[in-house]
């Protein structure tokens, strides 16, 4: 009877061990949303251009609001794996009419504003 017992603790011990083993090598992908810009495109973004040139240049927009017209946003999140770090960048491109009037980088991330 002892020795039943004892070999079920060591067996459920055993059990634990491997799953708690096995729970520590799980592959966590990156997970990468949004638009990824690169700088000198950024840099090259104007006041005074059309939509048709900053969609060229930057490409479609990830966000556009039927209730904003006047505005696009450019939204990137990025987490690596299992890490607790994210990138998050948010650029905002204001028009007036077809012309951009004001742009916006590295907006704290706030949608409702």
């Amino acid at each position: 009877m002892i020795r039943t017992t004892v070999h079920r603790t060591f067996s459920l011990l055993a059990c634990l061990l491997l799953a708690i083993g096995t729970s520590a090598c799980v592959y966590r992908i990156d997970i990468q949303q949004g638009n990824l810009l690169e700088e000198v495109s950024v840099e090259q973004a104007a006041v005074g251009m059309t939509k048709s040139q900053i969609l060229f240049l930057l490409g479609t927009p990830m966000v556009t609001d039927s209730f904003h017209e006047d505005r696009w946003d450019y939204t990137y999140f990025l987490r690596r794996g299992r890490s607790r770090d994210v990138d998050r960048r948010w650029l905002i491109v204001y028009f007036d009419g077809d012309i951009v009037s004001r742009i916006e980088k590295d907006v704290l991330l706030d949608p409702a504003s």
